[in-house]
């Protein structure tokens, strides 16, 4: 994709309907069975993963996911959608606004907790970037035994969409989605991944 193209993809708000800061307070008080309601918090990198892509790639396929998702489940009213955490764990010379972990730990347990004052049970941590899987799993852990939540960590790469090439996997999907200065983007090149991530959000919420 050359620059100053516009993304097919979204930034920040993965779907209007599920989208939390769009709800108002007496929303949140009259809210119908909000143990079961599963709550995501998306976090993105921001790096150059090679892919010819720009830094925010992370995000634009992590929301473009979400939002075909969200439209799958829909109308089920059991999903709230966070936005999106950036940053990535670091400092590597490939990536953008790095932190170290325990900035990175505090940042998650202050929203996780935010949640669980809310009332809502069920929090998956949903994550785009290589650097933050081992982050998402100490804080799912942690917050875990302190807010006796139900957490759930998700990552694009167990969904088959790894950013990082080091690891040994295919890119292809995740190139064509993107698109290049030869090719435009290809959205539709995940929506057998959206049909998986949806089958996964309900299961969470079952």
């Amino acid at each position: 994709m050359t620059a100053g193209t516009p993304t097919p993809f979204p930034l920040c708000v993965a779907d209007d309907a599920t989208f939390w800061p769009w709800r108002s307070w007496p929303q949140f008080v009259a809210w119908p069975n909000r143990e079961r309601t599963v709550v995501v918090v998306p976090l993105a990198g921001l790096a150059d993963w090679g892919l010819g892509a720009a830094l925010d790639a992370e995000e634009q396929i992590l929301l473009g996911l979400l939002r075909e998702a969200s439209r799958l489940l829909a109308p089920a009213p059991g999903l709230l959608c966070l936005p999106p955490l950036r940053f990535v764990l670091g400092p590597m010379e490939h990536c953008a606004f790095p932190v170290d972990p325990p900035t990175a730990h505090a940042l998650v347990a202050e929203v996780v907790r935010s949640i669980a004052a809310a009332g809502f049970r069920r929090v998956v941590l949903y994550n785009a970037s290589p650097y933050n899987e081992e982050l998402c799993a100490a804080a799912a852990r942690d917050l875990r035994l302190e807010l006796g939540l139900e957490l759930f960590c998700l990552h694009l790469s167990a969904l088959g969409l790894d950013f990082d090439a080091s690891r040994g996997t295919d890119q292809s999907v995740l190139r064509a989605a993107l698109g290049s200065a030869e090719a435009p983007p290809d959205p539709g090149r995940l929506a057998p991944i959206a049909q998986r991530l949806a089958a996964g959000l309900a299961e969470v919420g079952a």
